[in-house]
């Protein structure tokens, strides 16, 4: 592989290092987390000083002392479902009934950096994709304009740094699916210049960029030639390359071509799902780490447990064939209506929070804290997300469960963001290099 990523990691620390004021660090709360805005920085006590709470406050005082990150969540796509006639059905800057990411609940959790997935469909593959990617993007834009006092957007790494320091939650974009390059090359620094900061190649069916994990044609072989330059011009530019979604032969050439670290933005561990081409092999993450990368972990059950994905796969079958049988149809309000009757009384399983952390620890054990993060999948999941992760309120609940396994405070800052900052960094780096 022909990277030269050390040194652009080390650029990059160095870069954050100077970084103008310190992040804020909040009392630590007493109880139940409050959703209330981040104290000013005189009113904050280093949490990380206090081990002495029960771990249960001392994860949420942590999840408040620190950058917590997550790599994807699916806001922009379920607010584009719920607009009508172009007004959004719903406010994220107030308290939601739907959904799984409002502002009090990211106030409750901690949350400080979720990547906003600017998700388009495979149905757009060359047939207006970049105007679906145009709009969604605009749509994160007007929640900053809605709410300044609470959301940034968030172009650097430097740019989430500060925006930490003016208690404000930081919207960086990825674009989930690269269908709206359009098949032109000049499209990936069109949507850096539209905020853009990674790009999932493709997404549940091959397209003109790469194929999918998902799809069993392998258009491809893996990348396409322009895939190929893709990869090149992301490096150049300054985008991060998401491996989640692709198929494995693709990923293999895209940590051969990458002269940076990649991501996978949303993707767990096939250790623990052995039919499920979606994660990541050991092989894989192996390999991800050796380039420098991170895997950051997703939250929804069928990605967490082998046993759980095949429960909820009869769950599902059962559900159709009740449907069937009732002559309904499953996207009818009828159909819909017994459709959560049935769900009712017919529970599909779900994984846990000690799940998650089975994850992150198996990433730990096979290569090492540096090469993990979050990527919950937050509104993209539907109903399988895990018990005691149910929206973002509850990062401090995975905090807590890493601090009872003995992750330390310093490993578990990695997790939340620093090492994804750091391949972030790298990029930044890279891209500013003459030549690179």
């Amino acid at each position: 592989m022909r990277v030269r990523w050390g040194l652009l990691v080390c650029l990059g620390l160095l870069a954050s290092c100077d970084s103008g004021p310190a992040a804020p660090t909040p009392t630590p709360p007493q109880g139940e987390v409050e959703p209330a805005a981040t104290p000013a920085p005189d009113a904050a006590v280093d949490a990380k000083a206090d081990a002495e709470l029960p771990v249960e406050e001392r994860a949420a005082a942590l999840a408040k002392t620190f950058i917590v990150l997550d790599g994807h969540i699916d806001v922009p796509w379920r607010l584009e479902k719920s607009s009508k006639d172009g007004v959004l059905g719903e406010d994220v800057g107030a308290a939601t009934e739907a959904g799984d990411f409002d502002l009090p609940r990211a106030r409750a959790g901690g949350l400080d950096a979720p990547f906003m997935s600017i998700y388009v469909s495979p149905d757009f593959e060359m047939n207006g994709a970049d105007a679906v990617a145009e709009r969604l993007i605009s749509m994160v834009e007007g929640i900053v304009t809605a709410h300044p006092k609470d959301f940034a957007l968030a172009p650097t790494v430097q740019s989430v740094r500060d925006n930490f320091a003016a208690g404000k939650i930081s919207l960086p974009m990825g674009m989930e699916n690269g269908a709206p390059l359009m098949g032109k090359l000049e499209n990936v620094a069109r949507f850096h210049e539209r905020g853009i900061r990674y790009i999932t190649l493709a997404h549940s069916k091959d397209n003109h960029i790469s194929d999918s994990s998902y799809d069993k044609r392998h258009t491809h072989k893996g990348l396409s030639k322009f895939g190929k330059s893709v990869v090149a011009e992301m490096n150049r530019v300054g985008v991060m390359v998401d491996v989640s979604h692709i198929s494995d032969d693709a990923f293999w050439q895209v940590i051969e071509l990458s002269e940076v670290p990649v991501i996978a933005s949303h993707s767990s561990c096939r250790h623990f799902t052995p039919d499920f081409d979606r994660n990541m092999s050991d092989e894989m993450i192996r390999a991800l780490a050796k380039a420098g990368g991170v895997i950051q972990i997703n939250f929804g059950s069928d990605f967490l447990d082998g046993g759980v994905r095949a429960g909820r796969k009869k769950h599902d079958a059962e559900l159709k064939a009740y449907l069937k049988d009732e002559h309904l149809d499953p996207k009818s309000d009828e159909g819909k209506a017994a459709a959560g009757a049935y769900d009712v009384d017919h529970q599909s399983p779900r994984a846990t929070v000690s799940n998650v952390a089975d994850h992150v620890m198996h990433v730990i054990e096979l290569v090492g804290v540096e090469h993990v993060g979050l990527g919950s999948d937050f509104d993209g999941v539907g109903d399988s997300l895990p018990k005691g992760l149910g929206s973002v309120a509850d990062y401090p609940n995975l905090f807590a469960e890493l601090l009872r396994r003995g992750v330390s405070e310093d490993d578990l800052e990695k997790i939340a963001s620093g090492n994804v900052l750091r391949v972030w960094s790298a990029v930044e780096a890279y891209a500013a290099t003459p030549g690179g």
